[in-house]
């Protein structure tokens, strides 16, 4: 392993570098953290047998105890499991096989990942590293456990991926229609007169859609990249996501010179969720990677919400999928997301809830049935005679105007409520 731990020359220099990386940060130790930084390079995200590793070992313990398993010692490295208390070092048989398996995955990167490369690459575009336990580090994404990111890497005019404000993930299509945009701004721009942070993925529809109404609105918004922090993707998107940076932070695992790959993406999907308080799918196609977020946002509790969309529309299977199979809540107004995250809804910040319905106030027959009621309650009969309606539709009209409190009834008939 090139430039891992700390020696003369090239070793210090990597330590410089790390601490750099770090800022102001004087609580990281950069050994430990360039151990980290070895590691992103090694392992997909995601990797929960690393995670339980560095949990139970540390960094830099885990990472030599592994180099030296990949040489022969496993047995070492298994005993040493069983005494830090890894999960499932209780039964060594067992363990041993997912231990020799993650190993045959890592072996590939474990003789190629030089830190000092990443290092750099992460300098030359300014990145800046965060680390659990880092200033900066969101713990929001803690709650991913071992499947959490080792390290972060961020571009950002700010201190950290957030502000501490509540923040809204709001995902959807690539190939987004016009009402699914229209959707998207709403909702983002309600979340953002709220003080929320918008969170999304830097793809084409619905998350451009997302960060664009956020910077107009001048709402701090994070886009997490599929890739290195050096590899802005898509193309097309390069210049909003370096407005990302400047007005939020664009937030990347793996390490740089990291291309963005399917997995990566999916992978990426369990960011966005933890780092979010609540998340809504916009429009969503039958196999759409915005489903993946809205999974792994209920594994975590996230609140999740879906937009209806028009009953034949592909755009929108996958939301009305998530609703009927009720995985997720249905958006009947903007502010329903904002509405769910407690810490916005405990300041006062709700959706209209109890507005009646549009489409049951200009419903004509309920607004001829409206017209006909006087200042005293009438019967059923005089209803149908004063609207022209027949006693079937007036009976029809009034339980409709009923369940919206528009009308209510007595020993005398019915009046306006």
């Amino acid at each position: 392993m090139s430039g891992v731990g700390p020696g003369h020359g090239s070793g210090n220099e990597l330590l410089a570098a790390i601490r750099r990386l770090l800022a102001t940060d004087g609580a990281s130790d950069p050994v430990e953290t360039a151990a980290r930084v070895a590691w992103s390079v090694i392992v997909e995200p995601g990797d929960s047998v690393a995670g339980e590793l560095m949990a139970a070992l540390g960094a830099e313990r885990a990472l030599g105890s592994v180099l030296l398993a990949a040489d022969g010692a496993f047995d070492e490295l298994l005993e040493g499991c069983g005494e830090a208390g890894v999960p499932g070092a209780e039964d060594p048989d067992a363990f041993a096989g997912v231990l020799h398996t993650a190993i045959d995955r890592w072996r590939p990167r474990l003789v190629r990942s030089d830190v000092a490369d990443v290092v750099a690459s992460a300098e030359a575009v300014g990145a800046r590293l965060l680390v659990p336990g880092s200033a900066g580090w969101p713990t929001a994404i803690d709650d991913l456990g071992p499947h959490a990111p080792l390290v972060l890497w961020t571009r950002s005019a700010t201190a950290g991926v957030g502000d501490g404000a509540p923040a809204l993930a709001v995902v959807g299509s690539r190939a987004n229609t016009v009402a699914g945009a229209e959707a998207a701004a709403e909702i983002t721009s309600a979340a953002a007169d709220a003080g929320c942070t918008i969170i999304s993925g830097g793809a084409y529809g619905i998350d451009a859609v997302a960060h664009r109404v956020a910077i107009a609105a001048g709402a701090t918004t994070v886009a997490v990249l599929a890739g290195g922090i050096d590899q802005l993707y898509p193309a097309g998107n390069v210049q909003l996501l370096h407005n990302v940076a400047r007005q939020g932070a664009l937030v990347a695992e793996s390490a740089p010179g990291t291309r963005p790959t399917r997995w990566r993406f999916l992978a990426r999907n369990r960011l966005i969720a933890a780092l979010a308080d609540a998340a809504v799918v916009v429009e969503a196609g039958a196999r759409s990677g915005a489903l993946n977020t809205a999974h792994h946002a209920g594994q975590l509790g996230r609140p999740v919400f879906a937009v209806p969309g028009a009953f034949a529309s592909s755009a929108s299977v996958g939301c009305h999928r998530l609703v009927a199979q009720g995985r997720a809540q249905l958006v009947v107004h903007p502010g329903d997301p904002v509405a769910a995250m407690r810490p916005v809804a405990a300041s006062g910040v709700s959706a209209v809830a109890d507005e009646p319905l549009v489409s049951v106030q200009r419903d004509p027959e309920v607004v001829r049935v409206l017209d006909a009621l006087g200042r005293r309650a009438l019967p059923e009969a005089e209803i149908a005679r004063r609207s022209g309606l027949s006693g079937a539709e007036v009976a029809d009209a009034l339980a409709l105007a009923q369940l919206q409190g528009l009308v209510a009834h007595s020993s005398g008939g019915w009046g306006r409520a």
